[in-house]
């Protein structure tokens, strides 16, 4: 997702609002609903990330790409039906990479990076919504909903010094730490619904960070590619990586976080 931009122009922003209602109101019905319809719909984001990821390196190849995204539901899909108790589900995870990595004739270490995170991270949303519930997912999308809002409406206004100019020339420092700000008034939003402490707070302002460097990465992947957007799926917005790739980033931190530690903060 983007923090980003530069001031000026806003005509983007109507097709924005409209493709980003759309995609929120699904994304909110998914999550509150939990269960197959969350699973299947992570499922489904992820397999076409894979996908947007391999045509955006292959480029005009995308029946091999969907070949891809399909053996990554296959092996997502064994959540929906506890196939996850097997240890040797994990290693399901290095198939499609190395597959992938073996078939390009380039950029093999970065396919294989990329696909293998976007897995763990829509694996990770999954286990969150089934171990910790809806309220924690809730407040994760809602640190990187926010963020994006946060660091859009900060950069178009602010504009000022560039965030990372040789990789994301648009992202501005402005729309940076407005989307920490945003950030932290979540946490202090779900401090108060809830009865975690003020460590939320920090921790949500770490996640945007996260979430921020999955946008970067995202953008790195493009601009060495030399592509605009991951694809044209959602109008306004590109493809599914480029809304998603912040949502990726803050995932896969959490859950080395979750992995790593006891994090009673978020314990709704």
């Amino acid at each position: 997702m983007a923090l980003e931009t530069k001031g000026g122009n806003w005509d983007d922003l109507k097709v924005r609002v409209a493709s980003g209602a759309v995609m929120a109101a699904i994304g909110v019905a998914a999550i509150l609903a939990g269960g197959v319809w969350f699973q299947m719909l992570a499922v489904f984001v992820t397999a076409v990330m894979v996908w947007e990821c391999w045509i955006m390196i292959r480029g005009a190849s995308p029946t091999s790409g969907m070949l891809l995204a399909a053996a990554v539901a296959s092996i997502l899909s064994a959540q929906v039906f506890g196939g996850t108790q097997s240890n040797n589900f994990y290693a399901l995870f290095l198939a499609v990479p190395i597959i992938g990595a073996v078939v390009l004739d380039r950029e093999r270490i970065t396919f294989f990076i990329f696909a293998l995170a976007i897995q763990i991270a829509g694996y990770g949303l999954v286990h969150f919504r089934i171990d910790y519930g809806f309220t924690w997912l809730i407040w994760l999308v809602s640190i990187v909903v926010v963020t994006d809002i946060a660091g859009y409406f900060a950069g178009k206004s602010l504009g000022g010094p560039k965030f990372w100019p040789a990789i994301s020339p648009k992202k501005t420092w402005s729309g940076t730490i407005g989307g920490w700000i945003g950030a932290a008034l979540v946490g202090i939003l779900f401090m108060q619904m809830t009865n975690a402490g003020w460590s939320i707070v920090v921790l949500s302002v770490v996640i945007s960070f996260a979430g921020q460097m999955g946008d970067i990465a995202e953008s790195a992947l493009k601009r060495r590619q030399g592509v605009k957007d991951s694809s044209a799926l959602i109008p306004g917005h590109g493809g599914l990586f480029d809304r998603f790739d912040a949502l990726l980033g803050a995932s896969l931190f959490m859950l080395a976080v979750a992995s790593l530690f006891n994090v009673p903060g978020v314990a709704f």
